[in-house]
């Protein structure tokens, strides 16, 4: 079953979007999008907070994102969060594979 994590990086002066900034200029978000299991990883800036960044963390099941845990990236991705100063607020979801939807809703 899909998992998606919502990660929001909050810092001072910036920090958190030099933080996504260095993460796609370093290959480290390149490499996790070829990762076994990844079925997204992007980053947002709020229209309304210069000073957070949204990633979204889609991974095939739990076991995808376990084997990425354990992967020597993440001790990258910890050092990056300490070098930028970052805090972190984060939402996790599991999709809803029943095929309900709210298309009468949605204008595609």
């Amino acid at each position: 079953m899909p998992i998606t994590i919502n990660i929001y990086y909050s810092g001072k002066n910036g920090a958190a979007r030099k933080f996504a900034e260095e993460m796609i200029s370093s290959g480290v978000v390149d490499a996790i999008r070829v990762e076994s299991g990844n079925l997204r990883y992007e980053y947002f800036f709020p229209i309304d907070d210069d000073e957070t960044v949204l990633l979204i963390d889609s991974w095939k099941d739990q076991a995808a994102i376990d084997v990425h845990h354990a992967t020597d990236m993440m001790a990258r991705i910890t050092e990056l969060r300490e070098k930028y100063d970052l805090h972190m607020k984060v939402e996790r979801y599991i999709s809803d594979e029943t095929g309900k939807t709210d298309k009468s809703f949605i204008r595609e």
